[in-house]
């Protein structure tokens, strides 16, 4: 690592970790006058070409003035970006602002060896970011017309580029503003960037065991062992400092004796061995690492992870765990089965990621027990870098890869994850474990946040990304099983077929309860006539009901009986899992782990109507999301971000650490406008002739509240006096409500506008560390305060999104006309809720927005009072320039 002696000037928010288009890492950071030694080094190995579509002209080396300049800058009009791999720069991007403030020229310079591997469009979207953030709008560029690769990178980034040939030079301009068509080429660049490292990792052309042992029972014995045992086709070898023989092999001291190049390396050592062997893979170029050493699980071993991270990212490695469970991959072009369980896996169609190397180990039984077949599967163990993000980006491309099955104790970057899954579910059925406490409770080991929004967010939020949503490895399992074989359901009418009628009962009971419509045949199957009747007649049965378009899934029950092999009813009911309709079976009381282990492959087999129904069920409800197209909100008029971006970087200046700033109401309002949202005239007074001063500039009438909160809004506690219409009647209010408010230590009134009478709602924004931008609504008072009755959501929304937020707290009918009552002002709910969400999105420094009241009326909306409190936020990193998160 570079000693840099930072100032407190440096930037070191703008350091990041990033995934080059081979799927290595590399670290990006600002320039420093340290870097002088390791910039001429790099300009010495470039070729003579290079060094000419550079400077416009061949210099063996660069002079002390130039490097001096080159490396020597403010970080505000002169800016410099170093992409390092271990302590080789590898590519430089620089801008310098010009005599207009608001422009800059920009000049890029990458090593020939990494020429292609896509530092030039990183370096791009990272200068363009930090020139934002300097007030700087837009880039200028000279560019000699041979320089392709580098007409490329302007070209390609998505932006508006405009050019024009000039003495033998291309001049380009173009604005740095992000655009839709920019987010999406880094969008791409990053998923394609990630989704090669994860394939690098899974179908790796070598592989080293570092601490494979002579000893039974030792892990590095038994990972070597399973991936000979397998069958891996790649050329494995030994690490052993201590033998000179392993498995039959030779053993390496270190992986840097090893003849050929590694791929990838497994870490089967104790802990404190852990990073001199990231350092020796270094030397040998490892490309990627799965750090199978446990005891990082305490806060000491926070720091260590890292330390662990850095080193290998630095490196140019990506790492899985520490704390893994290993890696296997079913293609038979690879058999790579690395963890260390006795079990080798069925190869199927299914994608795992687990971020617990426990939950792995189990969920890789019950797979096996349930004969549920396997694509690929990584064990993230603490996932201290590869995570369910990077994992989900490789899936949506893997032809083997139809069903996406995830086991997470958090997001890590939630913005990311909302944003790949809601892409992946479109294609690929995506199903997530997770525990009620996910997020509120901070797994052992993890460097995870702590989420703050309400318990019910989770699973809003996971449903509008079209993720289905289950509470256990079994219940994971029991649907992963449907959708590996059929597609989802597309009705919800289930036929039941069985041979007793009081199992078919039970299972009309189960589906009635999960929104289900079962038909159960009115001929219960008969099967006393023996077996070589009934099975004809069971397959003649499904045949109709497959052949029937009212029909979409159906569940063969099947009451175990000796006259009858049950192995016979689901070789029939195999015979149907080649057409799209699911065919389930259900056998109450199966036991023998052989059946259930070797009849059931491909035929979704359950032993209760409770598992069978309800992953009917999650399929169904999966598809009924499929089948509404996505449909993004359109930005509502008069919305100024950079003004708002602007005002905020200003307010938070002020702050310090993780305190939070409640704004005042003129900040409050200040900043709203840039979102063109207007609350109502409203002004805290202290004594009668103030209230009646308020209410004369205002106009009559007006409210009178308690400053307070939670009383302003409890007209039966006396915190509030509506339509008071002169000034006789604010004086006779104000005395007699500032004698109650005493009694609560409430010392001041606050005199308000009146709202037209309408429905009163909350609308709360909040940055939650675990889930991001979540927005909350709910109809204000009892329904929300003592009901819990909100809708959650995380923004961005799509229209369809949007409808859901207003229609699914119990208590939303009111909106849409109630006893006689008109319905309110849907459009203009709507397009607040679209403001909020915008500005929360926008601006992760607005930590809380709560709007609570505002009043919706027939024609109009109101919005009553105004929380908003700021902090220091994270610099946010995704789709503005890419970067690795922990």
């Amino acid at each position: 690592m570079v000693d840099r002696k930072l100032s407190a000037a440096y930037p070191a928010h703008w350091e990041a970790d990033v995934v080059l288009r081979d799927g290595t890492t590399a670290h990006l950071r600002p320039i420093t006058p340290q870097d002088a030694h390791a910039l001429q080094e790099m300009h010495k190995h470039q070729s003579e070409t290079s060094v000419y579509l550079r400077y416009f002209t061949y210099k063996s080396s660069l002079t002390p003035k130039e490097l001096e300049r080159f490396t020597n800058v403010d970080h505000v009009n002169r800016v410099a970006f170093t992409v390092v791999r271990g302590s080789k720069i590898i590519g430089v991007g620089r801008y310098d602002r010009l005599d207009d403030p608001l422009e800059a020229e920009v000049a890029f310079n990458v090593s020939d060896e990494y020429q292609g591997t896509g530092i030039g469009s990183i370096l791009l979207e990272h200068l363009a970011a930090a020139a934002r953030e300097n007030d700087i709008e837009k880039f200028s560029a000279e560019v000699l017309p041979e320089n392709r690769k580098m007409l490329t990178v302007f070209s390609d980034a998505g932006y508006a580029v405009a050019r024009h040939f000039e003495d033998g030079v291309v001049m380009l301009e173009f604005s740095i503003s992000p655009t839709e068509k920019s987010r999406e080429v880094t969008e791409a660049r990053e998923h394609r960037a990630e989704a090669s490292s994860v394939a690098g990792l899974l179908a790796p052309k070598s592989v080293a065991v570092i601490g494979a042992s002579r000893s039974w029972g030792k892990l590095g014995h038994d990972v070597l062992e399973q991936i000979i045992e397998a069958g891996y086709t790649g050329a494995v070898y030994a690490v052993n400092d201590a033998a000179l023989e392993v498995g039959g092999m030779v053993a390496y001291g270190k992986v840097t004796e090893i003849p050929g190049p590694v791929d990838v390396a497994f870490l089967c050592i104790p802990r404190d061995r852990v990073n001199d062997a990231i350092k020796d893979c270094a030397a040998h170029g490892v490309k990627s690492l799965v750090v199978m050493t446990s005891g990082y699980e305490t806060s000491e071993g926070l720091s260590a992870q890292r330390e662990l991270v850095s080193l290998a990212r630095a490196n140019g490695m990506r790492v899985v765990g520490p704390g893994s469970a290993g890696l296997i991959n079913t293609d038979p072009q690879v058999k790579l089965h690395a963890t260390g369980s006795q079990h080798i896996p069925k190869a199927g169609n299914v994608g795992f990621f687990t971020q617990s190397a426990a939950m792995g180990t189990v969920i890789q039984g019950v797979a096996l027990q349930q004969g549920v077949g396997t694509s690929s599967a990584i064990s993230a163990g603490l996932r201290a870098d590869v995570s369910g993000n990077d994992a989900m980006q490789f899936f949506e491309d893997d032809p083997r890869t139809h069903v996406v099955a995830l086991y997470l104790e958090s997001f890590g970057n939630p913005r990311k994850f909302a944003r790949i899954a809601r892409r992946l579910a479109r294609s690929k059925p995506v199903i997530v474990a997770k525990t009620d406490v996910m997020g509120r409770r901070l797994p052992p080991g993890h460097s995870v946040r702590v989420g703050q929004a309400a318990p019910g967010a989770m699973n809003a939020i996971l449903r509008q990304s079209g993720v289905i949503r289950v509470r256990s490895s079994e219940e994971l399992l029991d649907v992963t099983s449907l959708l590996s074989v059929f597609q989802p359901p597309k009705g919800p009418n289930v036929a039941v077929l069985s041979n007793s009628s009081t199992i078919a009962e039970v299972v009309c009971d189960v589906a009635e309860d999960r929104s289900l419509n079962t038909i159960v045949q009115t001929e219960v199957l008969d099967y006393s006539m023996g077996q070589s009747k009934a099975i004809p007649l069971l397959r003649a049965r499904l045949k109709e009901l497959v052949e029937n378009p009212e029909i979409h899934s159906i569940l063969l029950a099947h009451l175990p009986y000796d006259e009858l092999d049950t192995s016979a009813v689901l070789k029939v009911a195999k015979e149907f899992s080649d057409q799209p309709k699911p065919v389930v079976a259900l056998v109450p009381g199966l036991a023998d782990s052989k059946i259930s282990g070797g009849l059931k492959q491909g035929v979704p087999l359950y032993t209760s109507p409770t598992t069978a129904i309800g992953a009917l069920a999650k399929a169904y409800g999966y598809q009924q999301w499929v089948d509404v197209p996505y449909d993004p909100m359109k930005d509502p008029e008069g919305i100024d971000i950079e003004g708002a971006a602007q005002y905020l970087d200003e307010l938070v200046q002020s702050i310090s650490g993780t305190n939070l700033l409640e704004l005042n109401d003129a900040q409050v309002e200040k900043l709203l406008e840039f979102y063109g949202i207007k609350f109502l005239a409203h002004r805290v007074v202290h004594t009668a002739q103030e209230a009646v001063a308020a209410a004369e500039e205002f106009g009559w009438p007006v409210a009178l509240k308690a400053n307070d909160p939670d009383l302003r809004q409890r007209l039966d506690l006396g915190g509030v006096r509506l339509s008071i219409p002169d000034k006789k009647s604010l004086e006779a209010n104000f005395t007699h409500m500032k004698s109650l408010m005493a009694a609560y230590g409430v010392d001041s009134l606050e005199v308000q506008s009146m709202a037209p009478a309408g429905q009163a709602c909350v609308v709360k924004a909040v940055e939650d560390p675990l889930l991001g931008p979540v927005i909350s609504f709910g109809l204000s008072g009892d329904p929300v305060n003592l009901l819990d009755d909100w809708a959650h959501g995380v923004a961005p929304f799509s229209t369809h999104d949007l409808e859901q937020l207003i229609r699914r707290p119990r208590s939303s009918v009111r909106l849409f006309g109630y006893q006689g009552l008109p319905a309110v002002d849907l459009e203009g709910l709507k397009d607040f809720i679209t403001r909020v969400s915008l500005l929360k999105d926008n601006h992760p420094e607005v930590t809380v927005a709560k709007f609570a009241p505002i009043t919706v009326a027939a024609n109009s909306l109101s919005v009553l009072a105004v929380n908003i409190q700021i902090s220091n936020a994270e610099q946010r990193t995704d789709s503005v320039r890419r970067a690795l998160r922990n």
